[in-house]
């Protein structure tokens, strides 16, 4: 149950630093601080052939995204992704790093939606927004130069939660169709009590985090019992795209991601999930930072290539990763 070294080392420089932790700043102080630590941690900035912003039409207006696109001709496969931030943090900044790195490691492109943030828009304002941009990809792919047969969806934390919530949106109204979901640490299970950190460490993502940002988020608590909040209590998880479960094995959403893994795998639904020695809520957009970073990303980007028919079957995880692969 050990930390890390390389987390034990950022944490030193954290506590030297004396970083207050998100949830005692403002929402404007907590903004800013989250996406100069996503850059501060996400290495060197990636070069992809083409990078572009647009907007959407959106539920309650346009929607921005951002583009991601490697060197490559014709319609191709597409990865629909939602950054992490509790629903209340992030923009499409905050996960260029990691776009650009899946985009070069598998040869798809990435569309990054900058939804909704809460409180200023509230359950499920975001999931709305995220459901749109699928359902327009999937109607205007030529515009976008994607390939409408190989979408795929995914995100970290708040993230891997909106892409399960799509999912389950996209199944109950017959599609848009997916090839993948990718869940990086995901919230599955809004009512729950987060599972203990190392002494509830205020320089570490905790059960105070998860419950500031679940405040921000949900406009009633009942609300924290809607499957579109938390997947894992939607009564059928069949007929779902085959997914990818990446947690960290000091996190307080760990176990909830993993719950939801096995329900997937219950259901019938090809599922691979890999717990990460060590790490902490975060580790994925920390490929600067963290080995465990680069090797997820890279094991999300193989997962991806499978998917799409990119790579070998067989190839989606790296030897040596972590434990509970299914």
């Amino acid at each position: 149950m050990a930390l890390d070294p390389q987390v034990l080392a950022w944490r030193a420089a954290r506590a030297a630093a004396g970083t207050a932790p998100l949830y005692t700043q403002t929402l404007a102080e907590a903004r800013a601080a989250d996406l100069a630590a996503i850059r501060a941690g996400s290495g060197a900035v990636e070069p992809v052939a083409e990078v572009r912003d647009l907007h959407l039409p959106g539920p309650d207006g346009p929607l921005p995204v951002r583009i991601h696109r490697p060197d490559a001709d014709g319609p191709l496969p597409t990865l629909l992704y939602f950054f992490g931030g509790g629903w209340t943090l992030g923009s499409v900044d905050t996960a260029d790093g990691i776009c650009r790195r899946l985009v070069n490691l598998t040869g798809c492109q990435t569309v990054t939606v900058g939804y909704r943030l809460a409180p200023e828009h509230r359950f499920p304002a975001a999931v709305d927004d995220c459901y749109a941009a699928l359902r327009w990809l999937a109607g205007h792919a030529d515009e976008v130069g994607a390939d409408p047969d190989r979408l795929a969806v995914g995100g970290d934390s708040a993230g891997g939660n909106l892409a399960a919530a799509v999912t389950l949106l996209a199944r109950s109204d017959g599609g848009p169709r997916l090839a993948a979901q990718m869940l990086v640490y995901p919230n599955t299970d809004q009512r729950v009590s987060a599972v203990p950190t190392p002494d509830e460490d205020p320089l570490l993502f905790n059960r105070h985090s998860v419950a500031w940002y679940r405040r921000h988020y949900l406009p009633d608590p009942a609300d924290a019992a809607h499957p579109l909040a938390s997947p894992l209590l939607a009564e059928d998880l069949s007929a779902l795209p085959p997914a990818l479960v990446i947690t960290a094995e000091h996190d307080p959403l760990r176990d909830e991601g993993e719950r939801y893994a096995a329900r997937l795998r219950e259901a019938g639904v090809p599922t691979e999930a890999t717990r990460y020695a060590g790490m902490i809520h975060g580790f994925f957009a920390m490929p600067g930072v963290f080995d465990a970073g680069r090797r997820a990303q890279e094991q999300a980007a193989a997962f991806l290539r499978d998917r799409f028919g990119l790579a070998p079957a067989g190839s989606a995880t790296p030897a040596g990763q972590g434990s509970g692969h299914g």
